[in-house]
């Protein structure tokens, strides 16, 4: 079993940035991702990460969004720019083969 924790999930203005961070409770040997649900719509990717350090992103957020791990202290990062109000969602960290954090909200304001 392995506990993920999210946090930095806030609220601020478009054109602004915030940085989640998923901090999980054991060594990370597997893929990571950051996935965000909006109300009424399905969770989607957002991006992935390999253990190999090879990227993946939704093209919603393609040069926006940038996902980096640090294998030392077992945490996953997502650093959010210009944000847009349509990025407004509760994000997820995810680690295969099916962990889930509890999610953070992340709320843009036009």
């Amino acid at each position: 079993q392995v506990q993920l924790v999210e946090s930095g999930g806030g609220s601020v203005q478009a054109g602004g940035s915030l940085r989640l961070s998923c901090a999980a409770s054991r060594r990370i040997f597997s893929m990571m991702g950051w996935y965000r649900q909006a109300p009424g719509k399905q969770r989607e990717l957002v991006a992935g990460i390999s253990l190999g350090g090879r990227t993946n992103y939704a093209d919603s957020v393609k040069g926006r969004f940038a996902i980096s791990r640090d294998n030392g202290k077992n945490t996953v990062y997502l650093q959010m720019d210009s944000l847009k109000a349509e990025d407004t969602a509760v994000y997820y960290c995810k680690m295969d083969p099916g962990y889930w954090g509890q999610g953070t909200q992340v709320t843009v304001s036009s």
